[in-house]
């Protein structure tokens, strides 16, 4: 138990680092975008930069709920702190939500009163080295997410994917506008509140999976590989939950009636390990004991005990 605790106090670490990295870049993405939005009167460029802004407001939450849950079990979260990481997704998902609907607001004001559209070759440059600056963040933050099984670097590398996305129709209405059809500034920005709203409901849904306990891991495999372990005799009510990195794994498994509680004990350890040796998402396995009943188990009842054993 201890070793898993040190596991995730570096894991964490080692997110917040990324996290700081991703928050600088972040920054001076959104503050070019915004003040050239500004300055050449771009709805769409101006909308991609606050979208820009709340990539590294979503960090600095992330690196608040990071902080929170690499701390220690203690007391009154005896489980630990993990579900913080995956509470500061939500914190995303409203920003990205509240985004959403900043940017409709600023596309309606851009139909009732028209305005120009100043486009010249340097926002083309801008453009181009934020789609550059996504690209590297949205390939690290994955790579990164995946290899430190974060629930939030992986959100947030969805929020920096849509970033791309988000560029690209930028840039179109830039060439549009040039064109001499301004309107489609418009229509681009609402193409991006709609693009913000999806990806927020898209990490709101996934981190409502861990939040409501769902499962997570394919429990035929878990009774499978149980079954396979020399002296239990059969394996139920197996219960999944968390998140990938960190599964707690609950089942009951059946062993001889006859069989010494010392020996039923060292069964026990030997059936936790070979599941976290099959999975090594599993940080914690809780065993019930029951005896074997034969006439029970053709009868596909199982038969329960007062007597438990966890690991």
């Amino acid at each position: 138990m201890l070793s898993s605790v040190g596991n995730t106090m570096t894991r964490l670490r080692k997110v917040r680092q990324v996290l700081l990295y991703i928050l600088l870049l972040n920054m001076g993405v959104a503050v070019a975008k915004i003040l050239y939005g500004y300055k050449t009167g771009s709805i769409s460029m101006l909308s991609d930069g606050f979208h820009s802004f709340f990539d590294g407001t979503s960090n600095i939450f992330g690196l608040v709920g990071i902080w929170i849950a690499s701390h220690p079990p203690d007391t009154n979260h005896p489980y630990g702190h993990r579900k913080y990481e995956t509470l500061s997704t939500i914190a995303i998902a409203v920003l990205i939500f509240f985004a959403g609907f900043e940017i409709l607001k600023k596309a309606y004001l851009g139909l009732k009163i028209p305005h120009s559209i100043e486009v010249t070759s340097i926002s083309f440059i801008i453009m181009a080295l934020t789609l550059f600056v996504n690209i590297v963040v949205m390939k690290y933050e994955t790579r990164k997410g995946r290899e430190l099984k974060s629930d939030f670097l992986l959100a947030d590398a969805l929020h920096t994917r849509s970033d791309i996305f988000v560029s690209i129709s930028v840039v179109i209405s830039l060439i549009s506008a040039k064109m001499g059809y301004p309107v489609i500034d418009v229509i681009a920005a609402v193409i991006i509140a709609f693009l913000i709203g999806k990806m927020g409901f898209e990490i709101l849904k996934s981190a409502t999976y861990v939040l409501t306990d769902a499962a997570c891991i394919n429990t035929d495999e878990i009774k499978k590989i149980t079954n396979r372990i020399k002296g239990v005799k059969g394996c139920h009510e197996i219960r999944t939950r968390g998140k990938e990195g960190a599964v707690n794994i609950d089942l009951h498994i059946l062993v001889a009636p006859e069989v010494k509680t010392q020996d039923a004990h060292e069964l026990a350890h030997s059936v936790e390990k070979t599941i976290k040796k099959e999975f090594p998402s599993v940080i914690d396995v809780v065993i019930h004991i029951e005896p074997y009943d034969s006439n029970q188990a053709e009868s596909g009842d199982s038969q329960c005990s007062h007597r438990g054993h966890k690991v």
